[in-house]
This record gives C-alpha cells, structure tokens and sequence, in this order.
C-alpha cells in the first residue's frame, strides 16, 4: 500500500503562512533541521527530498532509507461481532488472518471500484488498519456507516509510523531494537511488539520499496528521539517523497489516486490475489458481482507495466496507442534510476497486454516506443 502523491505538481513554492490549513507531522521540526525540502501533500507538509531524489532512490537500494509515513491513517477496529461486519465490509477472509501478521486489502464501492487500498492485521480482539493519508477521512467515514454501532473505530492519531526500507534495514534496526523475541524471527508480512528508544514500537516487516524493511509504529512524542537513534546507525540516512515514488514504481506498486481509483476494479488492477479463496466462492463482499464475473470471464482492461526506448519518460495522462487505435492511458510514469531508462504503468485493452506488445504512447504530439512488460520493473527483496 501506497499513497497519493504527484512530485512534478508538488506546491514546493508555496508559504506556509498562505495554507495554514496545511498540517504538521510529529517529525516536522526534525525534517526541516535536516534539511528537508517540504512540499504540501496529503494535507501536511512534508520532504520531498534531501540531497536529492537520486542519490536517495540508489542508498535505499543500496543500504537504508528511513521515510516518515505518519501522514497515513492508523486504526483500531474491535467491538462485538468486529471480525464478521469487518470481513462485510473487505474482500478478505480474516478467519485465515494469523495473529500480527498483516495482510494487503481493499475497501471497495457497490460497484466494484476501489475506495483505498490497505494493510490490515489481527491484533488481540480487533484489527489495525493503516490506510493511506489522502484518504484516511473519507475511509473513516466509510467504515462509520458500513460498520454497526457495536464496533468501534479509534483513530490512532497520537501514533507515528516510520518506514525503514533497503538491504541494510534489518542490520541497522537490530541494533538498537529489543523484545521479547528476536528481530530476526518476522519474515515478509509479519510483526510484533518490540522496545525502541525505551518506548513501545510496533514493528512488521513490510513497507512499499520493493526492499526488505520494516514499518514502526510508535507514540508520536519519541517519533524525534527513534528518528535521530535510526539516523545515527552508519546504514541509514532520511529519504523524501521523491525517492518513494521512483522506488515503488519500479517495485511495480500501485499508488492510490493514480494508478488505483474508483473507476478501477482489483481485478483490473492487477490485485485479485486480495480476494482470498472463500470469497471468491460466496461473495459477500461490495461489488462482488462485478469482481466475480471478471474473476471468471476477464477483465476489459488491465495494468501493465511498460519499457520506454530512449531517455524521455512520459507521466500519467498520457494516451497509450497500438496503430492509430487509442488502447489505454498512463497512470504512472518516470525515470528508472535502477535501470537507466524510462518506465510505466498503464491501463490498457485487454487485447494488448501480452508481455512483449509494443505499443506507443503520445507525449506533446509524438509518439514514444513502449513495450508490455512483466512488473516488477526491479526484482523485489523482501525476506521470506
């Protein structure tokens, strides 16, 4: 899971003093005694690189990366009866759902379309759910009406949640964290309970680069001190909203707002593995008859991803075309700093999405070579 973010319309020179509707995250001061450059998103301001979204994109690969997440939303679900009228509510069978261990969900319309995605794990008698920040009121909203008065909704507001990503996270947070089992016992989607900097951090290891990493959620008031105590391991430096992007999107990761949308399907986006077996089978679930039929029969249209030749990367919007026939449109698009050349994510007839397909696609009247390829771009690391 993602979030919604576009860096080339990013408002990097607006005042703060003319939005002051815009937020703050925990790690405000921190980022900005860093070095960062703030950028307005998701109803906070927050970096959108340091030294440079480069140079950040190759450390996270290459060692550890810390990003600031707090703007997303973190819930508690529980109340009488929570598993079923959560499980009315998401495409998931949670009866499969081990303790602290998360899984990848969606929360859909009566149409099948895709409200948000997310991350939503069994804790004790309910669910923690971390839901994108663009879409976390809304989301709230959604689940207050779906949801019966029996189940309660709490707003984790007074958590941060940190993400530390790259080949080097594990080395650099095993370091410093303690529990009562050791770190090296979560794998890829699992997590517990661990002391970090003398507070109550909950720690998966998960996150959204393609990378082996960990996600911490811990209380807002030592967000500074967890920060400074990762920051001070020789693995890690800090990392902006710019090297998240470039990082998922060669990760193959769909990000909400673009390449996800109520006018998107799973089944479309490439994600029906989020509609667990049972489902499947009785439904149950907002849209299932939609997602059902084209489970069974095909979806009109699906995401791709795309190899451009040359230097020129294209950005969402633009036209894909096979001939002089418009057969989709971009939602993703940028500069692969792994690969060193242009790639892409595209909604695209279903006729044209075999690996291999070439296509075109349109940038201010010209036409760009681009061929279907099998994502991810960058093979993922995670540690299994």
């Amino acid at each position: 899971m993602s979030d919604t973010y576009e860096i080339d319309g990013a408002n990097d020179g607006a005042d703060e003093a003319e939005t002051p509707e815009t937020g703050t995250l925990p790690l405000d001061v921190w980022h900005r005694a860093r070095g960062g450059r703030m950028v307005e998103f998701a109803g906070y301001w927050m970096p959108v690189q340091y030294e440079g979204i480069i140079a950040e994109h190759t450390w996270t690969r290459e060692s550890a990366g810390l990003f600031d997440v707090s703007h997303m939303g973190q819930l508690y679900i529980s109340g009488e009866g929570v598993e079923a009228a959560l499980e009315a509510v998401l495409p998931i069978d949670l009866s499969t759902l081990k303790p602290y261990a998360p899984r990848y969900s969606l929360l859909l319309d009566d149409q099948g379309g895709i409200l948000d995605d997310l991350m939503v794990t069994r804790w004790n008698e309910g669910f923690y759910l971390v839901v994108n920040g663009a879409t976390k009121w809304d989301d709230i909203g959604h689940l207050r009406e779906a949801l019966p008065d029996a189940v309660n909704i709490n707003h984790l507001e007074d958590s941060a949640l940190l993400a530390l990503q790259g080949p080097q996270a594990f080395a650099a947070l095993n370091r410093v964290v303690s529990g009562e089992n050791p770190l090296s016992a979560l794998t890829f989607m699992k997590g517990g309970q661990f002391k970090l900097a003398g507070v109550d951090a909950w720690i998966s290891r998960s996150g959204y680069t393609g990378e082996d990493g960990f996600e911490i959620a811990i209380p807002a008031e030592a967000a500074a001190e967890v920060a400074d105590l990762l920051c001070a391991q020789p693995e890690v430096k800090p990392i902006g909203l710019g090297a998240r992007d470039s990082l998922r999107l060669e990760a193959g990761l769909p990000l909400y707002g673009h390449d996800l949308s109520p006018e998107t399907s799973p089944v479309e986006a490439d994600l029906a593995f989020g509609i667990n077996k049972r489902r499947r089978t009785e439904g149950g679930f907002p849209g299932a008859e939609r997602i059902l039929a084209e489970l069974a029969n095909g979806a009109p249209r699906k995401r791709v991803g795309l190899n451009l030749e040359g230097r020129q990367a294209a950005r969402e919007g633009a036209a894909v075309f096979a001939g002089n026939e418009k057969v989709g449109v971009l939602t993703s698009g940028g500069f692969s700093p792994t690969l060193n050349h242009p790639i892409a994510m595209a909604y695209v007839a279903a006729a044209h999405t075999a690996p291999g397909t070439a296509l075109e696609i349109e940038l201010r009247g010209k036409r760009l070579p681009a061929v279907v390829v099998p994502m991810p771009f960058v093979p993922h690391r995670y540690h299994r």
